[in-house]
């Protein structure tokens, strides 16, 4: 696991600095083995006696039971399972501890700090010294690079932008009309800041209505790929700290998406929509315009939502319904075309 033509690799580590990190304990019981080194980490499945694996769902626990690994995080519950030979390395978090761990075998390449000699900085732009700017990059007049910020080849940085301390900026990535938080990560094609979708009708054609607002993005944003995020049209467009898009979303002008929200792929939410904190909203799930979407709601793939959504509620199908009455409509369906031979 962990291609060395792709991921950085630190190793060996000791079962004591694993542990650590970890945030657990060694299982009540097994005496702790400090001389004992790891390689790296891998699955259940395919892991040897030199990597670290973990468990989180008991659905899997057959894996677990005839894994080699040489040590398995797992709950307190699951302890027992680990096979003898294995160093059980006992949390109440395990999801967390694994990220941790994975993380120590496998760190983030550093940053190399510098500009690209193809890379086009113009007058009057900012770029903190600790920055990497990569190949044929522009950063017009009046934008801003933090500490830290890593800018990748091909990128775009528009004039008045504002990036954050410890920014990730893939390939390719557009930014206009944005000011970005702190350890943002914007993975490659994403585009930031463009004109919405608005005009006027008129009886030869359309008028494109101006887009005067920004994209104010969080601290701890996640964008991936290809993703779009209009600027606001009267007031600002607005991604709240931590929130986690996926591939391929789209995020209309005006749309203030809250604190922590998880967007899956090819998902669209369409102007001036609310979307409060801690929102999840599955893969194609399309949301209509002018919209509250409540707080902790979760809304299903595919879902077409055209109403506003209470704090909490769990919705499906199109157009979007209460999870019980969803199901209930679908077994009265099945019912009803079911073959009577």
């Amino acid at each position: 696991m962990g291609d060395a033509r792709f991921f950085a690799r630190s190793s060996p580590h000791g079962l004591a600095t694993i542990v650590a990190v970890a945030e657990g304990a060694v299982a009540e019981g097994q005496a702790p083995e400090s001389t004992r080194m790891f390689s790296g980490v891998a699955p259940l499945r395919a892991a040897g006696p030199n990597d670290v694996s973990f468990l989180d769902n008991r659905r899997y626990v057959a894996a677990l039971d005839e894994t080699a690994a040489g040590a398995v995080i797992v709950t307190e519950d699951l302890r027992d399972r680990v096979p003898a030979g294995a160093v059980a390395i006992v949390t109440a978090t395990v999801s967390e501890a694994w990220v941790r761990v994975a993380e120590l075998f496998h760190p983030r390449s550093p940053i190399r700090p510098g500009v690209h000699r193809t890379a086009t900085i113009e007058d009057g732009a900012t770029v903190d010294p600790t920055a990497e700017i990569g190949a044929y990059t522009l950063i017009e007049t009046g934008a801003e690079i933090g500490a830290n910020c890593r800018i990748g080849p091909h990128a775009s940085i528009g004039s008045g932008v504002t990036i954050g301390r410890d920014a990730r900026i893939g390939a390719h990535v557009t930014i206009s009309h944005a000011h970005l938080g702190r350890r943002v990560t914007l993975f490659p094609g994403v585009r930031i800041g463009q004109e919405g979708f608005g005009f006027a009708t008129t009886k030869t054609g359309f008028l494109t209505t101006p887009q005067l607002g920004r994209v104010i993005i969080g601290d701890d944003v996640e964008i991936g790929a290809n993703s779009t995020i209009d600027r606001g049209s009267t007031g600002d467009t607005i991604v709240g700290a931590g929130t986690r898009l996926d591939n391929l979303v789209q995020i209309g002008h005006n749309v203030r998406l809250g604190r922590c929200c998880v967007i899956v792929a090819q998902a669209g939410i369409a102007g001036s929509t609310v979307v409060e904190d801690f929102v999840q909203i599955g893969g194609q799930a399309a949301i209509a315009g002018h919209l509250r979407i409540g707080a902790g709601s979760k809304i299903a793939g595919q879902s077409g939502v055209i109403g506003d959504v209470a704090p909490g509620a769990i919705l499906m199908g199109t157009p979007a319904q209460p999870r019980k009455a969803f199901y209930r409509q679908l077994i009265t369906l099945k019912r009803l075309t079911r073959d009577p031979g």
